[in-house]
Order: structure tokens, then C-alpha cells, then sequence
């Protein structure tokens, strides 16, 4: 599947700045079972999922880690978690987990949060 190789090429360091920049500008270019999106973030299943329910929330602003973020810059995190809860409203999710990875956790250099849950 063409998603899975982007999400492996993705993890190249080489690679990783191009996926940022295209979800900050190009996102509807890439091949993704959307769940959700805005001006601000896109939801979407996650294309190696490693739990039944696995859904990934990126923003659409090419951040790395929010340890790359200045004080004054505006910090997407807050909207990443309002798409995440949305989104487990509409899949009727009743136990969920938002997980957010940081340093040598984070496979892709993009600032992403998971939402995962049992069905």
C-alpha cells in the first residue's frame, strides 16, 4: 500500500522535513483513509495500525516535536486533542488513549498524536 511506504520513508531523516511540509501545505495530496479534517489538523487511520483502533492527528503546520517549539509561537497541541476527542465521539469510543511521542519514541519527525483504543 502506498500509504505504508510513505510512512516508511517517512522515518528517513532525509525524508521526514518533506512529510512535515506536506501536511502544512499539500495534505490533500496524500493517500489517507481521512477521518477528519480542518484548516489545523487531519485525522486519519493509521496505515500500520498496531491496535485495533489506531488513528493518527497531525497537525498542519510543519512542527517536528513540541520541544522544537519557542514559547511564542502558537502550539498546535491543544487543537490535536479537540480533534481527538471529536473523533472518539463519532466512532462512539467509550475508553480511549491519546498518546503524544517525543525524541528517540518519535518514528516520524512530525508532530503527531495517536488515538488508540479497543473496539
Amino acid at each position: 500500500m502506498f500509504s505504508a511506504l510513505i510512512l516508511r520513508l517517512a522515518r528517513w531523516r532525509a525524508v521526514g522535513g518533506l512529510i512535515g511540509w506536506l501536511f502544512a501545505r499539500h495534505s490533500r495530496w496524500l493517500p489517507l483513509r481521512r477521518l477528519s479534517e480542518t484548516a489545523t489538523e487531519i485525522a486519519f487511520w493509521h496505515p500500520r495500525p498496531a491496535y485495533p483502533v489506531h488513528i493518527l492527528i497531525v497537525p498542519k503546520q510543519a512542527v517536528r516535536a513540541l520541544a522544537d517549539l519557542a514559547p511564542e509561537e502558537p502550539n498546535p497541541a491543544g487543537g490535536l486533542v479537540a480533534t481527538a476527542a471529536e473523533v472518539a465521539r463519532s466512532l462512539h469510543l467509550e475508553r480511549y488513549r491519546l498518546v503524544l511521542n517525543g525524541g528517540a519514541y518519535q518514528d516520524v519527525p512530525q508532530l503527531h498524536l495517536h488515538l488508540i483504543a479497543e473496539p
